[in-house]
């Protein structure tokens, strides 16, 4: 597991390959790794990972759509804190996929490591819990 990926990087943690921020920051801009981001559109569209090989597969379709994948490239697997991604790349793995990682911490933590994010603020979510979530500066008519 991880072989297309360079030599003692990454950790194992549950049968899982994952890579710290910084593997996988090098992985992407240094070598031929794609980033795989399976958070839903909503989230997408508001901030995204600003590298240049990446692929917006959103968990809800994964398993319709992973066939889509290259099977050719190592792949990072990454969402919002590294939860979606387990649970595509423990799918994938089922499958017998091998050049896969886990991006644990996800976006979240991507961001506050200081990595290069690209923001469309137009599209930020804002509200006290989930259940309120909506976007910020779109007008809300209640009938």
């Amino acid at each position: 597991m991880g072989n297309f990926f360079s030599d003692n990087i990454g950790f194992q943690s549950a049968g899982l390959f994952n890579l710290g921020i910084k593997e996988a920051f090098i992985e992407l801009t240094e070598h031929s790794a794609i980033l795989v981001d399976v958070r839903e559109p909503g989230f997408v569209d508001f901030k995204r990972f600003d590298v240049p090989n990446i692929i917006y597969l959103a968990y809800s379709l994964f398993n319709e759509k992973y066939q889509e994948l290259p099977e050719d490239k190592p792949l990072i697997l990454a969402d919002s804190v590294g939860l979606r991604s387990k649970e595509a790349m423990l799918f994938l793995q089922k499958l017998e996929y091998m050049n896969i990682a886990n991006l644990p911490g996800g976006i979240v933590e991507w961001e506050r490591q200081g990595f290069p994010t690209a923001k469309n603020v137009k599209e930020q979510y804002s509200g006290s819990c989930m259940c309120q979530l909506r976007q910020r500066n779109k007008l809300i008519k209640y009938k």
